[in-house]
């Protein structure tokens, strides 16, 4: 399709003369071309139709609908700043997007040197990853399905990442099982139609230590009046697309709600 412009050019340049009789104007190079082309041609005996081989079976077509296929991220910062994740074909799996991981790590400072962090629901590992990156000393990192737990496993080896331990098992059941005040920040991004949130994040209160914080990636946003009688409230809070994410800290004690 020409654009406006073109489309004047053309007609500008059309030989038109108004002093003409119709019979003296020339035709247009477009005209004379055609007629040219498709008129003064010798004519060709026309050919009986053949049937063409039948073509032999080529490859199946791969569905356009479906899963997307497993792809890859990276990490934004830190020692292992642009390190790749695999994230693996597997049915609801959302790694946290670069733009909400750099506004989280903003938040927190960037350096988190000798923090003590457990990346609950850890999935591709783009949370706990990107803590080790940033000077963790600990990064516990808790999944339950195999397949990610060996992809988790292949990403410590590939980096060297010391400072990371991976746990196959429930992410309730870890939070759980953790000393009081013994993480510095938890990371929770559980599976959207969980109907667990509130014992998942009652979890972490007593995990965190005075100064700690939570990162909560939820289906909808978590308010203070729902967060305040169980001892938190939102620090920050952000949206991108279907996601609502929120940092998480303990209230002071003269503002807990009996």
């Amino acid at each position: 399709m020409h654009s406006a412009a073109a489309q004047l050019t053309l007609c500008h340049a059309s030989p038109f003369n108004p002093n003409t009789t119709r019979e003296q104007r020339p035709l247009h190079p477009f005209f004379t071309a055609t007629f040219s082309s498709h008129f003064m041609q010798p004519l060709k005996k026309a050919s009986s139709p053949t049937r063409s081989a039948p073509k032999p079976p080529g490859k199946a077509k791969i569905p356009v609908h479906g899963h997307k296929p497993p792809g890859e991220i990276r990490i934004i910062g830190g020692l292992y700043k642009r390190s790749k994740l695999a994230v693996p074909n597997i049915p609801g799996l959302r790694p946290t997007p670069d733009s909400v991981r750099e506004t989280l790590f903003n938040w927190l400072g960037q350096d988190l040197s000798g923090w003590r962090c457990l990346d609950a629901y850890a999935g591709t590992g783009a949370l706990g990853f990107e803590a080790a990156s940033r000077g963790a000393a600990q990064v516990l990192m808790v999944e339950n399905n195999a397949a990610l737990v060996a992809a988790l496993s292949a990403t410590k080896t590939k980096l060297g990442a010391a400072n990371v331990q991976i746990q196959r098992g429930d992410a309730l059941a870890a939070l759980r099982a953790q000393s009081a005040g013994s993480m510095d920040l938890i990371f929770i991004d559980p599976p959207f139609d969980s109907s667990d949130f509130l014992k998942i994040i009652e979890a972490n209160v007593s995990v965190i230590s005075s100064s700690g914080a939570i990162y909560l990636e939820a289906p909808r946003a978590w308010t203070n009046t729902e967060l305040e009688p169980i001892g938190l409230c939102v620090a920050k809070s952000g949206k991108a697309g279907a996601v609502h994410y929120h940092l998480l800290t303990r209230l002071p004690a003269k503002s807990l709600v009996a």
